[in-house]
């Protein structure tokens, strides 16, 4: 028989089976949520009773709800409630990981927000990053759209996303300046300058009759040798004659003794480097790094260089800084790499996406000569303006490896006498000086894993706050303050806080049996059975095919194969011997187990086993 895309889809079914005790098998089907994507739910996490009915806040006391960003880095929104309101904090997403393959982003859970749209009364945005903003044309139609409070540039940025989502409504987007004081339903809420990678970075504050409960998002200090610079020192000020009842910050860097250095020491050691360096310099550094290319293009232009700008992350950013007004550029200043050529080398700087040795970027592309217009030469000097994302090290050495020999010169952030990369977070040192500056009463740690969120809870009852008054949170725990301010404590319930995964065009709760097939897949492969059936007798037709993908060469297995097809034959006559008409379901079930077992028993592979049964 010939096996036709259409016939092996007939055989599989729309029903996909669900394996059975977590053995290989057929994935379940998922349910289509309205709009035709796919929504799933994941059973819930143990700690706390996870979506058990969960009574509002009492008149008064104030609930702060971690839905993302307390578990991991990234995918960072808090929730602030009263009994009348609820306010978003962020609205971030979170890149895959190694054990979830397959899927583009990870999203935090906002089922507890659906539940209550009604009280939503704004999401207020910090910065402009995919950790805080990422997640806004998923989760804004799920939760009401919602006002949507920003400064101007992060606003730009969100409406730059918003149009690869044509099919979702416009967003009510309003503009907020730093000195701005708002009614938002009954709370009061204000926002301070915060030094960052990206301009137009924000705190929050949001004031209760207890006093502020703030929120200064991604935060650095802008120091000279560990004195905060006057303009610093101003946007801080605001704290110091006022009472704060909660302090909720980053915890990324908590582990980074000292201070951080400043970015404008950065921006000084490349201008140096633009300026002194003969050749052409190609720079990779995070298309994130707004600030830090902006400048780089205004010290191109100050020496009279050309700007070739490589990678669509970082051309988009360029446009939205252009937007702003935060970026001026003359005329002819920024030129496409084709008309790299009618130019000296000494007069061209690329701005290059892929320091993180991203495959298919800019600069892999260089060191691959895969790249249509930029061919690397030793009169090059690459810098890599980056630091490396931990799990990156093997790409960042196979991109510097092909850049080398291609006689490259490479300035790397570790092997450099200068500076040329500085963290986005406070280090430990300036953390520490935040909580020194605000004296909060209460205090919860956020942004970072369970252990620097350990490490932060430390330095907090270090300097003073009483250990009661620090709570370390997970994804979806209630926190309450209570007592007219004087207590902090957690629920027995918890808010659903299962991950949200974008695979592909569907968005939901990927089901952890995908997510263990796709990883099996990957380690072990695949093994399909196709057997054709006689109905009547329940006899095969003839010796079952045989598929393999990524488990063993078939030509060189002939006597597994050959065990294999009796284990097939005999499993199936057995099963469906005496059935009118046969249980496929059941017979499939039985052929997956037995020859799963029978393969991990001869070659210690557990491969996804798929058998298409044929009625004829």
């Amino acid at each position: 028989m010939t096996y036709t895309p259409r016939t092996l889809r007939r055989a599989l079914g729309r029903d996909r089976l669900r394996p059975r005790s977590g053995r290989p098998g057929l994935l379940a089907r998922t349910p289509r949520a309205p709009g035709g994507r796919a929504v799933s739910r994941e059973p819930a996490r143990g700690g706390g009773r996870e979506g058990a009915k969960i009574p509002p806040p009492a008149p008064g006391d104030i609930r702060i709800i971690p839905l993302g960003g307390v578990e991991e880095i990234g995918k960072n929104m808090t929730l602030v409630e009263t009994s009348e309101d609820i306010l978003v904090l962020d609205m971030g997403f979170q890149f895959k990981e190694e054990d979830t393959p397959g899927i583009d982003y990870i999203l935090p859970n906002t089922k507890y927000l659906e539940e209550r749209k009604e009280k939503i009364r704004a999401v207020i945005i910090t910065h402009g990053h995919l950790d805080h903003i990422g997640g806004v044309p998923y989760l804004m139609p799920r939760i009401g759209y919602p006002p949507l409070y920003t400064r101007n540039l992060t606003a730009i940025m969100i409406k730059k996303r918003q149009a690869e989502f044509p099919h979702l409504k416009n967003l009510d987007i309003r503009i907020i300046e730093k000195d701005d004081h708002l009614k938002i339903g009954a709370l009061s809420v204000s926002f301070f300058n915060v030094t960052h990678t990206i301009p137009d970075s924000m705190g929050i504050v949001i004031e209760t009759s207890y006093g502020l409960i703030v929120n200064p998002g991604d935060f650095k200090l802008d120091h000279v040798d560990e004195v905060p610079t006057a303009s610093e020192e101003e946007a801080y000020r605001i704290f110091d004659k006022k009472k704060v009842l909660l302090l909720i910050t980053d915890s990324t860097n908590i582990e980074n003794p000292g201070f951080s250095t400043p970015e404008s020491v950065v921006h000084k050691n490349l201008e140096e480097i633009i300026k002194n360096i003969k050749g052409r310099i190609i720079i990779g550094t995070f298309a994130s790094q707004l600030a830090r290319m902006i400048h780089i293009i205004k010290i191109a232009e100050k020496y009279g260089k050309k700007v070739v700008i490589e990678g669509r992350s970082m051309k988009v950013n360029i446009e939205v800084a252009e937007t702003s007004g935060m970026l001026t550029v003359k005329k002819g200043t920024i030129i496409p790499a084709a008309e790299m050529s009618a130019y000296p080398p000494d007069k061209i700087v690329v701005l290059a996406t892929g320091a993180q040795g991203e495959e298919f970027a800019a600069l892999m592309r260089m060191g691959t000569k895969a790249h249509k217009t930029v061919q690397i030469n030793n009169r090059d000097t690459v810098i890599l303006s980056s630091s490396i994302i931990p799990g990156n090290e093997k790409t960042v050495e196979k991109l510097k490896d092909n850049l080398a020999r291609q006689g490259a010169k490479i300035i790397h952030y570790r092997t450099s006498e200068v500076y040329i990369h500085s963290t986005g977070h406070g280090n430990r040192g300036e953390i520490e000086w935040l909580h020194r500056r605000l004296k909060p009463k209460f205090f919860i740690p956020i942004h970072g894993n369970h252990y620097r969120l350990r490490l932060h809870a430390e330095l907090a009852r270090d300097l003073g706050t009483p250990e009661k008054n620090v709570i370390v949170p997970d994804n979806g725990s209630i926190i309450e303050i209570t007592n007219k301010g004087e207590r902090m404590t957690v629920l027995k319930e918890k808010a659903p806080a299962s991950p949200v995964m974008v695979d592909g065009f569907s968005v939901g709760d990927i089901q952890e049996v995908v997510l263990r097939d796709r990883q099996m897949l990957a380690e072990d492969g695949m093994f399909v059975i196709i057997g054709s059936v006689n109905t009547q007798t329940g006899k095969l037709k003839k010796s079952p095919d045989i598929i393999s993908r990524g488990f063993v060469y078939l030509r060189e297995s002939q006597d597994l194969l050959r065990q294999t097809r009796y284990i097939i034959k005999k499993t199936i006559e057995d099963a469906a011997r005496g059935m009118n008409p046969i249980n496929f379901d059941y017979v499939k079930n039985q052929v997956t187990d037995n020859v799963s077992r029978y393969l991990f028993q001869q070659t210690a592979k557990r491969p996804i086993v798929i058998p298409v049964i044929l009625g004829v």
